[in-house]
């Protein structure tokens, strides 16, 4: 396929996936009544709304789109319908990377033969289901690209975590960190920064070995934070927890898009992405997961702790040309300047609990999905 051609030159279409839990709005505990949720939304929103790997979750999903005002407004139409379907029938729907008032454990799985070859293999990881994701899909040329630039995009994913964490809570009391979704989501066999490859093949390769030992149900169940989609001419980025507003996520994918195009275009001139010794990659997830953007995070590049502020005006510096020519810069820029005044969803979410406890961040929550 080609690129299209509807948007300003090297503008790839992108689409975004937001993961919201399903919460009683009396006790504000995650509840398995997704699927009247979805129903009811679906009659708006089509295939746009979809269930997820537990009751207590749905998904939206946008429309491939070409600009950041196309996207903005389906990302805000949805959250608008899910958010009053919910509350005819006596729910919430809250976008966080996890649940502030604790649900079931182990929470209930989605019936399927697939679901219960994932509970087979996976057990007790699945006790820890509830998070909840923010996915944005870049399109590619082909496959190949796509592998090289998700190699390309490894020493930044810290970074874009820093930006989203939203996950402070976890088991009814504060983790500590500001992404607890990111501690407990590379539990899994094939889950956190992936290796680096250098092709489709090599990518491939791997992804056959993991099969035959038996670490993946399907090649739907790889779960690293930036790969080739499954079923999709993109790439996906996967690292972040679920933003808060529409503008948050908007802003996000919008500087998803812009780094995968500038990495598109340094992967057609350069040879081999650089390697992160693994050791590195986890000590800067943990920094990003713990502190987001209210500490100290690790430069990949250098091996040194900055300022993660410092660390995302760099990533700005870095794609502001590329904001520019997809006419995406004011977005960026005025949705960042917002996150660095206000904090990222964690410091907001430990905000609301300090004036009302945990139901309280839930109202909070659900207050801004719809916002």
């Amino acid at each position: 396929m080609t690129l299209p051609t509807d948007g300003p030159p090297g503008t790839p279409r992108f689409g975004v996936e937001e993961e919201f839990l399903v919460v009683d709005a009396l006790t504000r505990t995650p509840v398995p009544r997704a699927a009247e949720v979805v129903r009811a939304a679906s009659a708006l929103l089509g295939d746009r709304v979809a269930g997820e790997i537990t009751p207590l979750q749905l998904e939206t999903r946008t429309a491939p789109c070409a600009d950041v005002d196309e996207l903005l407004a389906q990302l805000t139409e949805a959250r608008k319908v899910i958010g009053g379907c919910a509350r005819a029938a006596g729910l919430l729907v809250i976008p966080s990377g996890s649940a502030p008032v604790a649900g079931p454990v182990p929470p209930p799985v989605t019936v399927g033969p697939r679901q219960s070859r994932g509970t087979e293999t996976f057990r007790g990881l699945h006790d820890e289901l509830i998070v909840c994701a923010l996915h944005v899909h870049v399109e590619m040329p082909d496959r190949d690209h796509a592998v090289r630039v998700a190699s390309q995009l490894r020493p930044y994913l810290p970074v874009l975590l820093t930006l989203t964490a939203n996950s402070p809570f976890w088991d009814n009391r504060d983790s500590g960190y500001a992404s607890w979704r990111t501690m407990t989501w590379p539990r899994w066999p094939v889950a956190g920064p992936p290796p680096r490859f250098d092709s489709a093949a090599h990518y491939d390769e791997v992804v056959e070995s993991l099969l035959a030992a038996g670490a993946l149900v399907d090649r739907g169940t790889i779960f690293w934070d930036v790969r080739p989609s499954a079923d999709k001419p993109t790439v996906e980025v996967r690292v972040a927890d679920m933003a808060g507003t529409a503008e948050e996520s908007a802003m996000y994918a919008a500087v998803v898009r812009a780094l995968v195009t500038h990495l598109s275009a340094a992967v057609a001139r350069s040879g081999p992405a650089v390697d992160i010794p693994g050791e590195l990659m986890r000590v800067a997830y943990w920094r990003a997961a713990r502190d987001g953007l209210d500490g100290a995070g690790v430069d990949l590049f250098t091996g040194r702790l900055r300022p993660a502020d410092e660390l995302v005006a760099d990533l700005l510096a870095t794609i502001d040309p590329v904001l520019r020519a997809q006419q995406a810069r004011p977005l960026v820029t005025d949705g960042l300047a917002r996150l660095l005044a206000d904090g990222t969803g964690a410091r907001r979410q430990r905000l609301a609990a300090a004036r009302g406890g945990l139901p309280a961040v839930v109202d909070y929550l659900a207050e801004q999905a719809t916002s």
